[in-house]
């Protein structure tokens, strides 16, 4: 299966015609679950159709404030209303004494570890459903007493939940933080993926890569996702793109390609 990520833009195109090499959708449900009117009418009218899958931006799973369970709940809500049953979330936190609109790197320590598994079964919980993380870019590690690699692997072993593996994150990373971005990829449990994630991002410098989101994926990172396939074996993988969005004709350049890729991982195995 290839996704792509739905922006509102996009759903006067998709009602009336949505291409068949886009075989499922992600939403940020932070940004759909308050909507009405033809926004929301087009919405529902897209979930009784095809598959969604959400992946959230403030649950905040590392935050030092406790859960917020309101919040929580209403995300099962609009999950049940739309029977969507993926729910992902990123490794870090994004609120303390107040929202800092932001994804923050949590501190890469074993307490860290226990604190973030106890609060993903607190929301295991409540929404009644797998919680899915993902590895996420980070641009700094305060306090790290362990490498990125095993802080993931810890916590998806300690709360024994599931994996969003984002192979640009690993790219984006293995430059920021010189590490080997092969050696990290084989190092992720194929047991615990989920599905997976691609995306383009900015080159800031010859050593610092930013994740946005906002531009092609390049050679280096489809590399990734065809020894992702070849390692792992073929997940769903959905397609990012948050802006400078091109016309669905391009889009479909580069879902093509994922396509492609996951034909060729499955010949292999």
């Amino acid at each position: 299966m290839v996704g792509l990520g739905l922006r509102r833009e996009m759903l006067d195109e998709f009602c009336q015609q949505t291409p068949n090499q886009i075989e499922f959708f992600e939403v940020a449900p932070e940004n759909w679950m308050t909507l009405g009117g033809k926004f929301g009418k087009q919405f529902k009218q897209l979930t009784e159709r095809y598959a969604f899958f959400c992946h959230g931006l403030s649950l905040s799973i590392g935050s030092p404030e406790a859960l917020d369970v309101e919040f929580v709940k209403n995300i099962k809500t609009f999950l049940d209303a739309h029977n969507i049953d993926v729910y992902s979330e990123h490794l870090s936190y994004c609120s303390g004494t107040g929202h800092m609109y932001d994804l923050m790197p949590i501190p890469f320590t074993d307490d860290a570890v226990s604190y973030v598994a106890k609060r993903i079964k607190q929301v295991e919980d409540i929404l009644e459903r797998p919680f899915i993380l993902e590895n996420v870019s980070f641009y700094a590690a305060p306090g790290a007493q362990m490498s990125e690699q095993d802080f993931v692997n810890a916590v998806l072993s300690e709360a024994d939940c599931q994996l969003l593996l984002d192979v640009n994150n690993i790219y984006v990373n293995s430059i920021n933080h010189q590490y080997d971005a092969l050696k990290f990829l084989k190092a992720m449990p194929s047991e615990r993926i989920k599905y997976l994630h691609v995306a383009g991002h900015y080159e800031e410098d010859v050593d610092l890569r930013v994740d946005t989101h906002g531009a092609d994926v390049i050679d280096p990172v489809w590399k990734l996702l065809e020894q992702c396939y070849q390692i792992h074996g073929v997940y769903p993988t959905l397609l990012e793109r948050d802006f400078n969005i091109p016309p669905t004709s391009e889009l479909l350049k580069e879902i093509n390609q994922i396509h492609a890729l996951q034909q060729q991982g499955i010949a292999s195995k």
